[in-house]
């Protein structure tokens, strides 16, 4: 009996065209679900069509909540209508290469091309520093940085190793 622990190995004559046919086919059924999620296409067999019909609201809800993050001047043009047009815009095309922000490039071109921007709005300006990742910064500033105290506190004091001994 064999090792369940062991990896199949494949005959290496005839196992190899098998292999080839069966990579082919997953691949072929990869191609066909990515293309029912991302691009309108029929579901592929097997598959559940409203599960489907979820998921790719759900991938077309998150690349809209980044296009706004990335040009937040589309969103208020567009007001109430940025998810309509958005979503329109995702069915009928999956996300480009370049990532979300070819996304957003994309999706101004097509706003501008449908006529519902007269030009292309100007990006807003990158945000002063702050945010999110000034948490992390100030308590390392405050522990031996440039500041000797949080603001309106007390100096950090270092905690000293402990020998164990009370």
């Amino acid at each position: 009996m064999a090792d369940p622990r062991e990896p199949v190995r494949a005959e290496p004559a005839a196992g190899r065209e098998e292999l080839a046919a069966g990579r082919e086919e997953l691949a072929r059924a990869q191609a066909e679900l990515v293309a029912a999620l991302v691009a309108g296409a029929q579901p592929p067999p097997g598959f559940d069509a409203g599960r489907l019909r979820i998921q790719t609201a759900s991938l077309v809800a998150k690349r809209r909540r980044v296009v706004a993050r990335l040009r937040p001047d589309l969103a208020a043009a567009l007001g109430g209508d940025f998810a309509r047009e958005f979503t329109a815009y995702a069915r009928s095309r999956p996300k480009p290469p370049g990532g979300y922000r070819a996304d957003a490039g994309g999706f101004a071109e097509y706003l501008r091309r449908s006529g519902r921007i007269a030009e292309e709005p100007r990006p807003a300006p990158p945000a002063a520093p702050g945010g999110r990742w000034i948490r992390w910064i100030r308590p390392a500033r405050w522990l031996g940085g440039g500041r000797t105290a949080p603001p309106g506190g007390r100096p950090a004091e270092r905690a000293e190793p402990s020998d164990g001994q009370g």
